[in-house]
């Protein structure tokens, strides 16, 4: 059974920054997998923020290119996303998403609060 646990979520002021890190289980490696965070605003629908693909390829949500890292760790079995220059309007739960053997694992989520 694959288990993804995220960590690093926090309040933090506007302009500035968090670290968010999805521990992945050791049933599985993440550089085998495609890995995602996602984010839920209340009231809002999930959307997608970033992704990493095996090839290590990465692509990101408009609304925080430029802001926004997503990164693999291997030694650590983790994907990091590290978020700069943060706004009121990234305040949300941030979950981590694995597509695994054509399913589709998810986190427990980790809340971001940014303040103005």
């Amino acid at each position: 059974q694959v288990r993804l646990v995220e960590s690093g979520g926090g309040s933090v002021q506007a302009g500035g920054s968090l670290r968010l890190s999805c521990a992945a289980s050791r049933t599985t490696f993440v550089g085998f997998n495609d890995m995602a965070w996602y984010r839920q605003a209340p009231g809002k629908q999930r959307e997608l923020v970033a992704t990493i693909w095996t090839d290590d390829s990465t692509n990101y949500a408009n609304s925080v290119k430029g802001r926004f890292t997503i990164s693999r760790d291997n030694g650590e079995n983790s994907v990091d996303l590290q978020m700069n220059s943060l706004t009121p309007e990234d305040t949300a739960v941030y979950y981590c998403n694995m597509a695994y053997r054509g399913t589709s694992v998810w986190g427990q989520g980790t809340q971001v609060t940014v303040s103005s």
